[in-house]
């Protein structure tokens, strides 16, 4: 299935796993690449040497284009697209937009730029700075979210650029590709189907938890990092929800001197980190300080299988999955699905 993103990224299948934290790791990222899928490695919960040994991991596992998510305002940003450029990764991925120095020093050492965005202004910008392509995702997606639906956000940005377009909030089958390719968009990305699949690396008892939910089983909450957040709703996000500001920010605090030790960011870094948030948007000191606590609550689900303590971040899509496939043929049955249909439409 040949489309703008299989062409420019050199994939076989326009489908893409994205960079989840704590669970887009050299495993699930290989098997997707091996797949014809572009997989995405999660970096932002990684310390530089970690993601060096996990590109490396991918390389050893995969000779298929591959890509990693960065955060542009990371405080060793420049280091890490450095080390994409000299390990020859394919893609550069951002959930914040790159500065357009940062867009340019990729480009012009072939790393292919794709930012995520959740607005067709904000697609403009990208584009307008170099970006190669865009992820856009609506309301129904995991993670940090905007309100607007994929069926409203992803036409507005077709009409806004020119580069190929990636649609992302609701996509699990072959259905959603051939619905995406019939708005224009160049391919899907999927973070929850991806997530729940055997090369996952996410305990089984948390995928067993995820995949017990119905269409209801999330909630959007500014309770974990300030940010518009959609989870799977747990006793925890409750407590979460009805917490006072006092023993919010005593977790909070906690979490993030972890992160800091985990991740050897320095306490300067994330006094920075904090001053740069409060200053652009409302959020209270409270909220600045629950933002680095966000990757440890991730982490305690994810990683540890504590659902007691954890935060699991997902999309409405997963009261719609009920199973667990290999990541072949996850991507295999969604290319024949969308195949079938497309063809069947062309020949009414």
């Amino acid at each position: 299935m040949k489309t703008a993103l299989t062409e420019l990224a050199g994939i076989r299948h326009p489908i893409v796993q994205t960079g989840m934290g704590w669970v887009a790791g050299p495993r699930l990222v290989s098997a997707t690449a091996e797949a014809g899928g572009l997989g995405i490695l999660a970096s932002a919960t990684m310390s530089y040497d970690e993601l060096a040994a996990a590109i490396k991991e991918v390389k050893s596992r995969t000779s298929r284009p591959f890509g990693v998510n960065l955060r542009a305002d990371a405080e060793d940003a420049a280091r890490r697209v450095e080390l994409l450029i000299t390990e020859e990764v394919r893609v550069a991925s951002f959930a914040l937009a790159p500065k357009k120095d940062m867009i340019a020093r990729l480009k012009d050492n072939g790393v292919l730029v794709v930012p995520s965005v959740g607005a067709a202004r904000h697609a403009e910008k990208v584009a307008g700075w170099g970006a190669d392509a865009v992820i856009v995702q609506g309301g129904e997606g995991g993670g940090h979210t905007g309100g607007v639906a994929t069926t409203l956000l992803l036409p507005s940005v077709l009409d806004a650029v020119d580069i190929p377009v990636v649609a992302a909030g609701g996509f699990f089958d072959g259905r959603g590709l051939a619905a995406a390719l019939a708005y224009g968009a160049a391919g899907v990305a999927m973070g929850t189907r991806f997530l729940l699949t055997r090369e996952s690396t996410v305990p089984d008892e948390i995928k067993q938890a995820y995949l017990a939910r119905d269409l209801n089983g999330t909630v959007v909450t500014r309770k974990v990092d300030g940010m518009p957040h959609r989870v799977l709703r747990t006793e925890l996000v409750d407590a979460l929800e009805s917490a006072g500001p006092v023993s919010g920010f005593a977790r909070a605090a906690r979490n993030a001197a972890k992160f800091r030790k985990l991740t050897g960011l320095s306490w300067r870094s994330l006094a920075t980190e904090g001053l740069r948030m409060k200053r652009g948007g409302d959020r209270t000191w409270s909220q600045v300080l629950m933002a680095a606590n966000t990757p440890m609550l991730l982490r305690a689900g994810l990683v540890e299988g504590d659902r007691s303590a954890g935060v699991l971040a997902s999309g409405q899509v997963v009261g719609l999955l009920g199973d667990l496939p290999a990541v072949g043929d996850l991507i295999e049955t969604i290319v024949a699905d969308a195949t079938g249909i497309l063809r069947g439409l062309a020949s009414e």
